[in-house]
């Protein structure tokens, strides 16, 4: 029987997937590290070209223009690799927004000072004028 005639290989004779699960851990993190190798290797090539522009020109404009796109890739390459894969139609989402909205103005429950409560004399205790003695 013939490889690629067989439904579980592609042509090139690689496993089909049959499955829907989420892909491994170790193959997602293979991919993160694959982007931010790549993004952090057009950082030292970008300061030599910096370098070397200086060097042909002598132009410090052209060089800071290119060491300044060069110094937020190791943010943006940190953010994109710690970026886990968008969550698919059937995961449940489980941040609900409107419990945990804060309004613009927030108001009290309750008051936050409460008037003082004259405590209830014991029954058979003489009053004075004022509800003292």
């Amino acid at each position: 029987m013939k490889r690629g005639s067989d439904p579980e290989f592609d042509d090139a004779g690689r496993p089909v997937l049959i499955t829907t699960a989420a892909p491994s851990y170790e193959q997602e993190h293979r991919a993160r590290v694959r982007k931010y190798l790549t993004l952090m290797a057009f950082r030292i090539p970008a300061l030599i070209l910096a370098a070397g522009a200086y060097g042909l020109w002598h132009n410090g404009l052209i060089s800071l223009l290119i060491v300044a796109v060069s110094v937020p890739l190791p943010w943006m390459a940190v953010l994109i690799a710690n970026d886990r894969p968008p969550l698919r139609p059937d995961e449940p989402r489980r941040f609900d927004n409107a419990r945990r909205r804060t309004p613009l103005f927030p108001t009290a429950q309750r008051p936050v000072l409460e008037a003082r409560r004259q405590p209830e004399p014991p029954p058979g205790s003489p009053r004075g004028p004022h509800g003292r003695d």
